[in-house]
């Protein structure tokens, strides 16, 4: 049967990718439903909101407030939280479902990739472009959802800056942050993606995600720094994002190797991505000129000390 597993004891990667295929397109049936919920409600309030409009006008041009505008005005504002309310919670839905497909694709890539199957948005490794690559990675780290928490909700683990809990194991297929050897001896950190963790041994073992380096690596815990799973909104949750100077590892644009780096400035509205300063020896400050980082590849630096 699609999805168990074979004669030979291997998961059947293609009952899998069929399955998720199927999965998929029953969410987005409901995601479509979801975005029409939205319209309609959208619709039905507006007639509230110009009769709110209308009521100022009248006050404004008669010039006064008189107790009837003010029951009248406490009703319709009462009407238009309550629409408000309701159109938020069916977007709050819909959001739900685009992280389930989200999700599911995901899946379907690791069991293609598991397979030896292709699709059109992940190129085999052996044929893939630096140019590519550097698209991929771009197109990552702009669909990285925006966290949008309810009223008194704090921003979660892995939002931003938020570091992940103590105790988080990173899934098949996340990407992170490694500390990996180099050819040279040298240390680096590159940016990897999970294959599997040990919990026996307390280990993880990460592919580059880099195929000109393409290597897989076995690497301890400490070595691992989890990437960010969704955006930090500056315009209401600037405590998770990363405060000016302070020092991080940010991923050099164009390459897929993470360097110390100061933030110059950070985001100011949610597509925005942090200014940094990279540690630069050539320069007489011993810091690059500001470069632009995506959100999605700006971590935490343990070690304070200037190299």
């Amino acid at each position: 049967m699609f999805g168990r597993w074979n004669e030979s004891g291997e998961v059947n990667y293609m009952g899998k990718i069929m399955s998720a295929d199927t999965k998929i397109a029953e969410l987005l049936t409901e995601l479509h439903q979801l975005i029409k919920q939205t319209q309609e409600e959208r619709s039905r309030s507006e007639h509230n909101l110009l009769n709110i409009q209308k009521t100022h006008e009248r006050m404004q041009t008669e010039n006064k407030t008189s107790p009837y505008y003010r029951t009248k005005l406490r009703g319709l504002y009462t009407t238009a939280r309550a629409d408000a309310e309701a159109e938020c919670s069916i977007l709050r839905h819909a959001l739900d479902k685009i992280a389930e497909i989200k999700s599911l694709l995901e899946e379907r890539r690791i069991a293609a990739k598991m397979a030896g199957v292709n699709s059109d948005n992940d190129p085999p490794r052996k044929t893939m472009r630096r140019g590519v690559l550097m698209t991929l990675l771009q197109q990552s780290a702009m669909t990285l959802p925006l966290w949008i928490g309810k009223p008194g909700d704090s921003p979660p683990p892995l939002c931003g800056a938020m570091p992940a809990s103590s105790d988080y194991v990173a899934k098949q297929g996340d990407k992170v942050a490694a500390r990996v050897k180099a050819v040279d001896g040298d240390e680096q950190w590159i940016l990897a993606e999970v294959v599997s963790y040990s919990h026996s041994a307390n280990k993880y073992e990460v592919d580059d995600i880099d195929e000109e380096g393409k290597e897989r690596h076995t690497l301890s815990r400490r070595r691992i720094i989890p990437l960010p799973q969704w955006k930090a909104n500056p315009e209401t949750d600037p405590e998770a994002l990363f405060s000016k100077d302070q020092l991080v590892l940010a991923l050099y644009p164009q390459t897929t190797c993470f360097y110390r780096a100061l933030i110059h400035t950070h985001p100011h509205r949610p597509q925005d991505d942090y200014s940094v300063l990279f540690e630069d020896t050539s320069y007489a400050d011993g810091y690059s000129p500001p470069l632009n980082v995506a959100q999605r590849y700006v971590v935490a630096c343990k070690e304070n000390k200037k190299k």
